[in-house]
């Protein structure tokens, strides 16, 4: 460990331990008491012609106490109260019981405080027992030479004489008065209560004659009051007559006025009616008959620019239609030519067609009309009411197959179909192709049986 830090923390040390001794060692009074210092060469000066005390005494300020050679001890000097009760007998041998506080400390100065210790340094409690001994006796001997008067009249005199005669003691106590009071003075007999009664008695007296004279008094000024109010009373109803009759005459001018007022009024409103008339009625009237005429005018020439507007369009609507026609003829007149150049066309194609495989054409006119060939050989069986039918399938199979060829019908549709296209090619063709020779099958039909 380094040098430096070995003496720092000595000084440390040192500081901390000079620090405990000087707490050790000083002492402070503080300012509501003061420090008694007795031991080895604890000491006072002479103070007031007084030789050394043998202790040392400390206020306000501290010093020095030699551990185990110096001894300090505190005295308190702040104010005290001690209770006074007494029971005494007064000059006129009437007992009473006077309560009191007495307020004392120790004196502030050397003498009173060093006087104070030697008595009650280790005895502080007991100063109240000794203040209360001291003031009773001493109360006891003053309210002896007094009268219950003086106790009731003049306390000042009772707490001044017992201050005085219990000065000398409280010096030699170190003691001194701060307050004496007197509080509470009572007998048991009852005098001091008697001895106010005909003060009281008399001030009851005085209260009563005063009492009804003002009662007196009252009621004099009651009657003047009445006699006054009587004659306010005749006086406002003398005016309250002359009032109501000023009141009934300007109510009777009132409803004068209101009337000319109300006769002004109607004749305003008359002239206010016809002049709403002439302007609500007559002049509407004017302006609606103005009104009228204005609108049949204008209605009529409006008739007559819609007649205009209608013929206009009638005529326009008629070239339009005109020329519709035309344009519609034209084009139907286009059509039927065109349509005509195509059938001559479909016609010449056909003939192409059948001149060079008839057989072909035929083929495809009867696919063409099948339905129409089907059902011409289903009207075979219309009037067959009973069919028997054998061999299942093939059976229907081969009849149906047999009514298509020996019907007729759907060869004469053939037939017919042929002839058609053989009047439209021309006699035999215009190419001179003669077409085979379709052979007629006879149709037998089977009758139905009569219905029972």
């Amino acid at each position: 460990m380094p040098l430096i830090f070995v003496v720092a923390i000595a000084a440390v040390a040192a500081i901390v331990i000079l620090i405990i001794l000087f707490k050790m060692v000083w002492r402070v009074a503080e300012p509501n008491e003061a420090l008694i210092i007795s031991g080895l060469g604890a000491k006072s000066k002479p103070i007031d012609g007084v030789d050394s005390l043998g202790f040392k005494i400390v206020t306000g300020k501290g010093t020095s106490v030699l551990p185990g050679f110096q001894v300090a001890r505190r005295l308190r000097l702040d104010s005290r109260a001690a209770n006074l009760e007494v029971s005494c007998v007064t000059q006129q041998g009437i007992p009473v019981k006077v309560r009191g506080v007495v307020i004392y400390k120790v004196g502030d100065d050397f003498v009173s405080i060093a006087n104070a210790a030697r008595r009650f340094l280790e005895q502080q409690g007991s100063m109240d027992g000794a203040i209360h001994e001291l003031f009773t006796g001493h109360l006891r001997s003053i309210i002896g030479n007094l009268t219950v008067e003086d106790l009731i009249l003049n306390r000042e005199r009772l707490t001044g004489e017992t201050r005085s005669s219990a000065a000398e003691e409280m010096n030699k106590l170190g003691l001194v008065v701060d307050s004496l009071q007197i509080q509470e003075i009572d007998d048991e007999t009852g005098y001091i209560t008697n001895l106010g009664r005909p003060h009281a008695a008399k001030i009851a007296a005085a209260a009563r004659i005063a009492e009804a004279e003002r009662d007196q008094e009252a009621t004099k000024r009651e009657q003047e009051a009445m006699r006054e109010n009587a004659a306010v009373i005749r006086d406002t109803e003398m005016k309250k007559a002359e009032y109501e009759g000023q009141v009934q005459q300007a109510a009777q001018q009132a409803r004068q006025d209101v009337i000319l007022k109300e006769t002004r009024n109607a004749e305003l409103e008359a002239e206010r009616t016809e002049k709403r008339l002439e302007s609500e009625v007559r002049k509407p009237a004017d302006a609606r008959a103005y009104e009228q005429v204005k609108l049949a005018e204008a209605e009529r020439e409006e008739r007559i620019a819609h007649a205009q507007a209608a013929a206009t369009e009638v005529q326009l609507k008629a070239q339009r239609e005109a020329e519709a026609t035309r344009l519609l003829g034209e084009a139907q007149a286009d059509a039927i030519q065109r349509k005509g150049l195509a059938e001559a066309e479909a016609i010449k194609a056909r003939a192409e067609a059948l001149a060079v495989n008839q057989e072909a054409v035929i083929a495809q006119q009867l696919a063409e009309q099948w339905p129409q060939i089907v059902e011409a050989g289903a009207q075979v069986f219309g009037n067959v009411d009973n069919m028997v039918v054998l061999n299942g399938a093939e059976g229907i199979e081969d009849m149906l197959a047999k009514a298509l060829t020996l019907g007729g019908t759907g060869l004469g549709v053939a037939r017919t179909l042929l002839n058609n296209m053989n009047g439209s090619n021309g006699a035999n063709g215009a190419n001179g192709a003669t077409p085979k020779p379709i052979e007629e099958a006879v149709v037998i039909p089977t009758p139905k049986k009569p219905e029972d």
